[in-house]
């Protein structure tokens, strides 16, 4: 599948240009990141995971939810990190729901490459909004997935919903 050409993204890619495979996990370095930056694609960095921006979303609102841990197992995950993963699945799929009103979610991960992982090393979670009618003829005829929203945009929304999240549970 081709992709087309999205200058936005420009900014975050160069944000990661500088640093090699040899310089480790694409997440590892990304715990370092602002959440409240614009400049990256990290929405929320917590005790033992955090939220992540997909760079190639497969529909708009493509999260990733990846444990702190870098691991390539699930069965290697302890019991903190299984539970925030999948709370941080949870409180992300409600608020996804308020702010693009999806008609459903697809909740996954891919173990290994083989089973289509793009990074493979470090285990990670997806939550993917999807629509009735969101596979249309560009994906089928011209091999080519139309994403229509920025992909920051979508950010600064995320992280307004979850600051308001966070100050009505205090």
């Amino acid at each position: 599948m081709k992709n087309l050409w999205s200058p936005w993204r420009s900014k975050y890619i160069e944000s990661f240009s500088g640093k090699k495979e040899s310089e480790g996990c694409i997440f590892c370095n990304m715990l370092s990141c602002n959440p409240y930056s614009e400049d990256n694609l990290v929405v929320e960095i917590d005790k033992h995971s955090m939220v992540v921006m997909n760079l190639y979303p497969y529909n708009n609102g493509h999260l990733m939810i990846v444990p702190k841990r870098h691991l390539s197992k699930f069965s290697e995950l302890n019991d903190d990190e299984l539970l925030e993963c999948n709370k941080k699945l949870q409180v992300y799929e409600k608020i996804l729901s308020e702010l693009i009103n999806p008609d459903g979610f697809n909740i996954g991960v891919n173990l290994g490459r083989v089973s289509g992982a793009g990074i493979d090393d470090h285990i990670h979670f997806h939550l993917v909004p999807r629509w009735n009618g969101d596979t249309n003829f560009m994906p089928v005829l011209g091999e080519v997935k139309v994403i229509s929203q920025d992909l920051l945009t979508l950010k600064k929304m995320l992280l307004n919903s979850l600051e308001k999240r966070k100050k009505s549970e205090v």
